[in-house]
């Protein structure tokens, strides 16, 4: 599998990114481009301890329990998102691509780019486990867009 810390593979990423238009049109889901945007980088915020997320117990216990079927499996089209990554407004295109490539980007430092190790959904999470998350995550929304 590819890998976000690697620094071609990231670069990779960043190429996708950089091909997207403000025309682009999801091929399945509800999100504009600009709303996938704001969403992937929010999700990345996560790893950087920018952003955080309130789970409740329930949702914590579940998201442990399905990590690891998650995690080694592809993404499925139009599953569930927190409601905290759902976004309906519309966001300044380049900005919020900007924003992504700046976050993404930042993963070519290697493992210690990433501040925590405790997802306040999926749980404790090694540096291995935010690889596939990041990289599966930021992978799906792309094909979703075409690129």
């Amino acid at each position: 599998m590819s890998s976000i810390y690697n620094a071609s593979d990231n670069a990779a990423i960043l190429s996708r990114i950089e091909s997207l238009k403000p025309e682009s049109k999801a091929l399945w889901g509800k999100m504009t481009v600009d709303q996938m945007l704001k969403h992937t980088n929010e999700a990345i915020l996560i790893a950087f301890d920018e952003k955080t997320l309130k789970i409740n117990f329930l949702m914590r216990f579940l998201g442990k329990m399905m990590k690891h079927k998650i995690f080694n499996s592809e993404f499925k089209k139009n599953s569930p998102t927190a409601p905290e990554f759902i976004f309906k407004e519309h966001y300044d295109f380049e900005a919020a691509k900007k924003d992504l490539t700046i976050n993404f980007s930042r993963f070519a430092q290697g493992p210690e780019a990433i501040k925590i190790t405790e997802h306040p959904f999926w749980g404790k999470m090694t540096s291995e486990d935010w690889d596939k998350l990041m990289w599966k995550h930021l992978d799906h929304h792309l094909k979703q867009f075409g690129v």
